[in-house]
């Protein structure tokens, strides 16, 4: 693979290692011309959020959200842009309490109707999950608050990876395709050409997509950026 830590903003299309995408858009000259000119009585408060894998941290997105948005709204977001492939269940675990897609009461659950700003603030760390079967696990943190002009899309990309340059195993070009089966070795990445004699067989490849959840359970990517 080649970096694994840079992205892109979207308000101006440089690109900037993860690292500094926090200290970028605050400095992002594009990003602050869509908050001109609004009074401070129409500004509505934001949470910038950090999420990445839990295991894989080169895939990661920067979201400025509404505080007043709700796990339910974040956990349907995360599902379309990296993780829904077969309807199964999700969790936040935030203080150490869980909060679920499908709470089970017995075992202390609630429910994802909670607005983030009732739960969180500044500086703050917690985890999500999604199939409790094949785990995705994610990483996110409120790296900071802001305010800012009102928009009727409660969640916005900042800013997203690039793209890992992930190779071949067998011959080096470009992988297309990962196995769902050797993956779990840490090898399966495959080019078309090599995907086709590959021994564990077609009904195991998977498309490879810029998501934490590539290669893993259904998942072929469905990125609505």
């Amino acid at each position: 693979m080649a970096d694994l830590k840079s992205g892109k903003c979207n308000y101006c299309d440089k690109i900037v290692n993860k690292s500094g995408i926090k200290k970028h858009i605050a400095a992002c000259k594009e990003k602050k011309s869509t908050q001109q000119g609004v009074p401070s009585h129409e500004k509505t408060k934001y949470f910038h959020l950090m999420v990445d894998g839990k295991y894989s941290p080169e895939y990661w997105l920067y979201l400025d959200v509404k505080s007043t948005t709700k796990l339910k709204a974040l956990d349907d977001f995360l599902r379309q842009i990296w993780l829904e492939c077969c309807g199964h269940l999700s969790a936040f675990r935030i203080r150490d309490q869980t909060y679920s897609s499908y709470p089970d009461k017995s075992f202390g659950d609630r429910s994802m109707n909670y607005k983030l700003e009732d739960l969180m603030g500044e500086g703050m760390t917690f985890g999500y999950e999604y199939d409790f079967g094949t785990t995705t696990e994610l990483n996110l943190k409120v790296t900071s608050e802001s305010e800012g002009k009102s928009r009727r899309k409660a969640i916005e990309v900042m800013a997203r990876n690039t793209a890992p340059d992930v190779r071949c195993s067998a011959c080096g070009k470009i992988a297309t395709q990962v196995c769902a089966q050797c993956i779990w070795e840490n090898k399966g990445w495959l080019c078309d050409k090599c995907g086709e004699v590959h021994k564990c067989g077609e009904e195991m490849l998977l498309p490879v997509v810029n998501s934490p959840r590539v290669g893993m359970c259904g998942y072929t990517g469905n990125g609505i950026i």
